[in-house]
């Protein structure tokens, strides 16, 4: 199961992000603890689709789709030389699959920030240079072996000039995730898991008394947003954590009052799903309506493949109607097929988000 690590400076509510996306009542401390293990919680995604199929076809059993949420220790300034908790810290970032990195917007008498000012766009800055500084580590470490060898081998003769252009690129101060690359070299990449190369979501953590556009350096980390081609997304983090636990009709008054159309935990679980490249099929039927995860650009075989491998090996055919299609001619095969929309299709025929599947076998 792919996972986000959920990353920030100390005293940024990253714990308090977590608990709003899972519900999982992580302990929230108001200082800087010394703990190093992660909360991880895996949640459901949240699919209206998802919610009429089941509705629909009222199965004995209904599986969403998950992602994991991981809550990783805060990192100090300094940690890629293995201050505070620096070690500890970039090992877990090392197996996540994409970032979640938080930044303090809200003031706080009792949680002094850690850097004695709000500073958001600082704030991303001091955590985005500690993860530079891990990559260029490892390059140099690699680099050095690789100049120490009499004969390279062939990988490591392809191996060598690519790391040297992504160390140029970090030495720019830039993430590799803004170097353009191509498959075949994100595969010769993919051994040193660069953190730098990860997919990043930032999350501004504001309080209930930030609802207008004047939150101080918003305005700045969402241009750079822009540039760089990452989300901004804000959350009112104590606020959702504790409105979380109210009945649903107060929920939406406390939504109201904030201007907030949806819930944070809404917003951020498909951010997520969206950050790590993923999509949705679903295969229906009275015993299981299931929602399956797949990679953007995956085929037919690699749904039957994520079903079972049986599926994979013994493919024939994939029958294929779209959700959307589905829901407007009244859930009714027979008229899907009087319409040409209900199709048979080969292994390489690419799934869409949203596709019904059911595939044709045999072992």
């Amino acid at each position: 199961m792919l996972s986000c690590g959920i990353v920030g400076l100390p005293l940024c509510g990253k714990s308090t992000v977590f608990n709003v996306i899972t519900r999982a009542g992580a302990e929230v401390k108001p200082y800087a603890g010394g703990k190093t293990d992660p909360n991880r919680a895996v949640v459901s995604v949240p699919d209206p689709r998802f919610d009429r199929l089941v509705s629909v076809y009222a199965p004995k059993k209904e599986t969403p789709a998950s992602v994991e949420f991981v809550d990783l220790a805060g990192l100090s300034r300094g940690a890629s030389q293995g201050a505070g908790l620096g070690n500890a810290f970039l090992s877990f970032v090392e197996n996540a699959d994409a970032l979640i990195h938080v930044v303090r917007a809200f003031e706080n008498g009792d949680v002094p920030h850690p850097l004695d000012a709000i500073d958001p766009l600082r704030d991303w800055q001091t955590v985005e240079m500690e993860l530079i500084f891990r990559d260029l580590a490892v390059i140099e470490n690699r680099l050095s072996r690789l100049a120490a060898k009499k004969k390279l081998q062939p990988g490591e003769e392809q191996e060598r000039p690519l790391l040297e252009t992504c160390q140029a690129h970090l030495m720019e101060e830039r993430p590799l995730r803004d170097l353009k690359l191509a498959e075949d070299e994100r595969a010769l990449l993919r051994g040193f898991a660069f953190v730098t190369l990860k997919p990043e979501l930032v999350v501004v953590n504001v309080d209930d008394s930030q609802t207008g556009p004047d939150v101080p350096g918003l305005a700045d980390l969402e241009k750079l947003g822009a540039e760089r081609g990452f989300e901004v997304i804000r959350v009112y983090g104590s606020m959702e954590m504790e409105m979380a636990e109210l009945p649903e009709e107060d929920q939406a008054a406390f939504m109201a009052d904030l201007a907030i159309d949806e819930p944070g935990r809404e917003r951020l679980i498909a951010a997520a799903y969206r950050l790590l490249g993923l999509i949705s099929f679903f295969t229906v039927g009275p015993d299981e309506v299931r929602a399956w995860t797949l990679r953007e650009g995956a085929r037919a075989v690699d749904a039957a493949g994520t079903i079972h491998s049986d599926l994979a090996r013994g493919f024939i055919r994939a029958e294929i109607v779209h959700y959307d299609d589905f829901a407007a001619h009244d859930w009714s095969k027979a008229k899907l097929r009087d319409k040409g929309l209900l199709r048979l299709e080969g292994r390489d025929c690419p799934v869409r988000d949203g596709d019904i599947i059911e595939i044709r076998f045999n072992v």
